[in-house]
């Protein structure tokens, strides 16, 4: 198997490298932007700096490599810059995930894995869960682009007889995600005795995924999946954001009272909640890290990778500020 991995210098796209690399030969092609990490790339036999809207480029490479599977991890994932900058996630989410369809298709590519996430569902009361065959109801422009990307892939498939499938995920986290994101952002926060942002009350709701166990769901759908499905995966380790944050400060001998309570996010879903029975019964997967274990095993990540969380803020808010 020749894989195409799309977004392989990002928080989930490395660790998916590093996991293929050991069975497959591996072409990473990432923009690095700038939540990319160009340090990532350093140990990845086959990296290339490219454009997924780059349709010409991108069918040169599936050409020369062979490719015969692609993982779609590139995206746009921010919420809060959705909000800001909607337009950039369309063209990545949307306009990127059909350009990439069509050189799949035009350089006769067997499989295509669209790697999506949950929040296409849109928001929970505090009962149920979500479902494959859920109703498709994004609130926010990130949900709407990964929402459109997801369409585009299934019609191409049914279109055009390509092999689709299509991974939606809960909330990830675990080493060298970006520190934007809820997570890494509380861990840092705390480590400088600085106040937590909390959005609204804090009690919107997550399940949480460790990035290995989501990476290892990937790999299973890319082997085994069965055509035009969709495959939820999650942990069931639902938390509010205000128990994540009491946790990270526990963790750290820092007192609750740095918890700081900010304006709720515009269109804040209140509630995710994956059903993963589907590819639990029809692939064999389950989660390998709780939540408590691995919630541990990243803040000491963090709190011995300062250099690197640090470096990777600053220069991403460079960056930003280049263009």
């Amino acid at each position: 198997m020749n894989v195409l991995v799309t977004g392989g210098a990002g928080f989930i796209g490395r660790h998916l490298v590093d996991m293929l690399e050991k069975e497959y030969l591996v072409v990473n092609v990432d923009k690095l932007t700038y939540a990319g990490d160009p340090e990532a790339t350093a140990s990845q036999k086959n990296f290339i700096k490219g454009d997924i809207l780059d349709q010409k480029k991108m069918e040169e490479i599936i050409q020369h490599y062979h490719i015969d599977t692609i993982v779609h991890a590139a995206a746009e994932s921010h919420v809060d810059r959705s909000i800001v900058h909607p337009l950039v996630f369309t063209d990545t989410n949307v306009k990127g995930t059909q350009v990439l369809l069509e050189a799949a298709k035009n350089c006769e590519v067997k499989t295509f894995v669209q790697v999506s996430t949950d929040e296409v569902y849109g928001s929970l009361g505090q009962k149920g869960l979500f479902y494959e065959d859920s109703p498709i109801s994004p609130n926010s422009p990130y949900a709407a682009s990964k929402a459109s990307g997801d369409l585009i892939t299934l019609a191409y498939g049914r279109t055009y007889g390509m092999k689709v499938m299509i991974t939606r995920c809960s909330n990830n986290y675990g080493p060298y995600q970006f520190p934007e994101k809820l997570i890494p952002r509380l861990i840092g926060k705390a480590l400088y005795d600085e106040h937590l942002p909390i959005y609204g009350d804090g009690l919107n709701i997550r399940d949480w995924l460790h990035v290995e166990d989501h990476c290892r769901a990937i790999k299973l759908v890319m082997e085994e999946g069965i055509d035009g499905e969709v495959y939820n995966i999650g942990c069931q380790s639902e938390k509010t954001n205000l128990e994540i944050a009491k946790s990270i400060l526990m963790s750290l001998d820092k007192p609750q009272s740095l918890i700081s309570y900010v304006s709720d996010r515009l269109g804040h879903d209140r509630r995710y909640a994956i059903n993963a029975d589907k590819i639990q019964r029809e692939l064999g997967w389950q989660p390998l890290i709780d939540m408590e274990s691995g919630l541990r095993s990243t803040i000491e990540w963090y709190k011995e990778n300062k250099d690197w969380w640090e470096k990777k803020w600053y220069e991403g808010r460079r960056r930003e500020a280049v263009k």
